[in-house]
């Protein structure tokens, strides 16, 4: 019996052998190890100026922070730092979030800063405090709170 099995394993081999007669494998190409470890380094530029623009609403703070030409390069709010319902319109919270942005963009080794604030929430001044106390520079703050100069039509009062 045993010998049987051998035979067909024989016959498997050369029938295997003769398919792939004049076909050639596929070439591997070949990595030597210098490529392999010479992998190209991310080049972070460097960004002496940027722009801070601050969104402060009655539920939420929202903080990111751009080049000057407005190409952001970090972003963080209150509701992404894990603080939830009214926890996160605290001016704490303002500053957990001024905080974690700081750290996402000290790698672009941003010094000076033209902030921008929007909105009429509680992690205004503490926001921009906060920015102040981790090093920047600040160069300008603009309050750029959207403000109707008699736009659109109230609702008519409800009447009871």
């Amino acid at each position: 019996m045993t010998e049987d099995i051998k035979k067909t394993e024989d016959i498997f081999e050369e029938v295997a052998a003769e398919k792939t007669e004049g076909v050639e494998a596929p070439k591997v190409a070949e990595v030597s190890e210098a490529d392999a470890k010479k992998k190209k380094k991310k080049l972070k530029r460097q960004i002496l100026k940027g722009q801070a623009h601050i969104k402060c609403t009655y539920n939420n703070t929202m903080v990111m922070i751009s080049d000057s030409n407005g190409a952001m390069l970090a972003w963080a709010s209150s509701g992404l730092l894990g603080f939830k319902g009214a926890k996160k319109a605290t001016p704490y919270a303002a500053t957990q979030v001024v905080h974690d942005v700081s750290e996402k963009v000290k790698k672009y080794g941003v010094q000076e800063l033209e902030v921008f604030v929007k909105g009429v929430g509680s992690g205004r001044e503490s926001s921009i405090r906060s920015l102040a106390n981790k090093g920047f520079n600040l160069t300008s703050i603009k309050d750029m709170t959207p403000i109707p100069h008699n736009g659109c039509r109230p609702k008519k009062p409800r009447r009871i």
